[in-house]
């Protein structure tokens, strides 16, 4: 086929081929900001529950990696690169597959075009039904999402946590992913990582299809979360193993603002934007 001058052919990007470039995408992105994520863990373990914070092993986020890099090398600064790289595949967007009851028809195919053929009616159209059908979609796909990401989490908090060097918090040492959940099943079975899910909902589609993005603000629950998938464990009489310092993510923030303060809070939270903005230009 010929075209006129000026003119290029173009085609649509097809599901595989986006499925590709947004893994191979993912990954560069995490790649390059993994280095802030590990600085962020530890600026948010570091002081837990000490009064007047404690001793400091690390200034600020920037010292947090130029010790990192003099003692552990860029194997220090990629710690827990392994789960992040799974935990961000884990969300990829799908061209034709994400699902949005505000622009229901231009970028959702599945189940919102079943809806059509029941309905009689194109699913640009904004009825009840295909609302309905793409909250409950997207929040159920999420749902799950969360559910089986949430264990890479506690890995990867845990790995990140990690310094032979210059260590903050409660140190588990894993050869690897692999290595770690099968560590983590054998000891604890099923701990932390399924009970706070929903600390890991942070976008999430309402049913009037808006977006609420919590970014900014996320520094706050993952030091929560951070601080209960690292803290220390006991065997219970009945073998069971319960965290030593807190009983779940308010006990946590509650523990921490009494003794650290507000800002106790929000530990990290430079780090916190240094990774958002590589992850997000890349």
């Amino acid at each position: 086929m010929t075209t006129t001058q000026g003119q290029v052919n173009s085609r649509s990007v097809t599901t595989f081929e986006g499925f590709v470039c947004g893994g191979i995408a993912a990954c560069i992105a995490v790649t390059v900001s993994n280095p802030a994520e590990v600085a962020k863990t530890r600026m948010q373990l570091q002081g837990e529950l000490a009064r007047e914070g404690g001793q400091k092993v690390y200034k600020n986020a920037l010292d947090v990696l130029a010790k990192t890099w003099r003692n552990e090398g860029i194997r220090g600064l990629q710690r827990g690169l392994s789960p992040a790289v799974r935990l961000t595949l884990s969300t990829i967007r799908i061209p034709g597959m994400t699902i949005s009851s505000n622009e229901a028809g231009q970028r959702a195919e599945f189940p919102l075009d079943i809806v059509e053929r029941f309905t009689f009616r194109p699913i640009t159209d904004q009825i009840p039904i295909t609302s309905v059908v793409a909250a409950a979609t997207s929040g159920a796909i999420g749902g799950i999402t969360a559910a089986l990401g949430n264990p890479l989490f506690l890995v990867k908090a845990r790995m990140q946590a990690y310094s032979p060097a210059l260590p903050v918090g409660t140190q588990h040492f894993y050869k690897n992913s692999f290595h770690a959940l099968s560590t983590i099943w054998n000891a604890e079975k099923m701990p932390q990582s399924f009970v706070l899910v929903w600390a890991r909902l942070r976008n999430y589609q309402r049913t009037t299809g808006r977006k609420i993005s919590l970014s900014p603000m996320a520094s706050y629950p993952e030091t929560a979360l951070t601080r209960v998938y690292n803290q220390p464990t006991v065997k219970l009489p009945n073998g069971r193993l319960q965290g030593t310092l807190y009983r779940n993510p308010i006990d946590c923030l509650w523990k921490t603002f009494k003794a650290e303060g507000l800002f106790g809070w929000y530990k990290g939270s430079t780090a916190h934007f240094l990774r958002i903005a590589p992850h997000t230009f890349v």
